[in-house]
């Protein structure tokens, strides 16, 4: 079309493979400059305009909105420009569809309900802001009044980690992790037990009855005797408590009971779950629980010495 010919609009529809509404349409949009008119009123498009018209219809292929469209042939946005845009869309779609069908997959296994299936979906949908708002809230009103300097109130920072993004190609147990994050900071109960963590830690010093205790050892002991089988209140038992309290006092009832009312306060498997979730979605390294050896201690301290 370099010899000054020009196309009618069906002609232009033909070489660029779209209706001719199509062409009609981006041409009353103003992606194209209004073109002549042959003596019967026909519309004649020459080499320049059918160019554009043939670019127009490369960028809705590749998926961009006629504002996109336009700011690019308007010279106000580069192709480059448009280009990392759409690149970026892309990439959230793509993340999207994964996770969906991570999902999905998750859901064939082990039958997920439509309740849990659409808590999940719809934070799948959310965006990293969105879904850090969630969490935000939780702590907010976990922590609301504890003044920022108490101990106790450290927990709020750590409690708020949640990745920037969630990974590409989500696994199972990622999916199964938000599911389960998204019950705990619900579920008020949850928030209430964590803020008496919170406020208990705030005074730990001054009531704590054995701030000599070695917890270290205390979980290797009481791990020993899970794997033993040594139930709390036997003779096996008892020496296992007074090897913890090695000082001659493994017989003080009141000694006894305030350490086991002390441990109580700051064992609750539910608190231990949320760090390992918030694990599982950052990647930390798994931990081994804490909370079964430190439970086999309170029966232990509470049993018949």
């Amino acid at each position: 079309m370099d010899d000054g010919t020009r196309l009618t609009i069906g002609e232009v529809a033909a070489r660029l493979g779209v209706p001719v509404r199509t062409v009609r349409f981006w041409t009353d949009a103003g992606l194209v400059d209004p073109p002549a008119r042959s003596s019967g009123g026909y519309r004649l498009y020459d080499a320049p305009a059918v160019a554009r018209l043939d670019l127009v219809r490369t960028l809705r292929e590749l998926g961009l909105g006629l504002p996109a469209v336009r700011e690019l042939l308007g010279a106000r946005r580069t192709v480059a420009e448009v280009a990392a845009e759409h690149v970026r869309a892309l990439d959230a779609e793509i993340r999207l569809l994964r996770l969906r069908r991570t999902l999905l997959r998750a859901v064939c296994r082990a039958g997920t309900t439509p309740e849990e299936m659409r808590i999940v979906s719809d934070l799948a949908a959310l965006s990293a802001r969105e879904r850090q708002q969630i969490i935000d809230e939780f702590v907010d009103r976990t922590f609301a009044g504890l003044p920022d300097d108490a101990p106790g109130a450290g927990l709020a920072g750590p409690m708020r980690s949640l990745p920037v993004e969630l990974p590409g190609d989500p696994t199972a147990e990622q999916v199964a992790a938000w599911l389960e994050l998204a019950r705990l900071v619900a579920d008020d109960s949850f928030a209430a037990r964590v803020r008496e963590m919170a406020v208990a830690g705030a005074g730990a010093a001054p009531e704590d009855p054995d701030p000599g205790l070695d917890a270290g050892r205390m979980q290797s002991l009481g791990r020993r005797a899970l794997a033993d089988g040594v139930v709390p209140g036997s003779v096996a038992a008892e020496a296992l408590v007074a090897e913890l309290l090695d000082d001659g006092r493994a017989q003080d009832p009141g000694r006894r009971a305030a350490l086991a009312e002390r441990l109580a306060v700051f064992t609750d498997a539910r608190v231990e779950r949320y760090w390992q979730l918030l694990g599982v979605l950052n990647g930390w390294p798994p931990f081994e629980p804490s909370v079964p050896a430190v439970e086999w201690w309170l029966a232990a301290l509470r049993g018949a010495p």
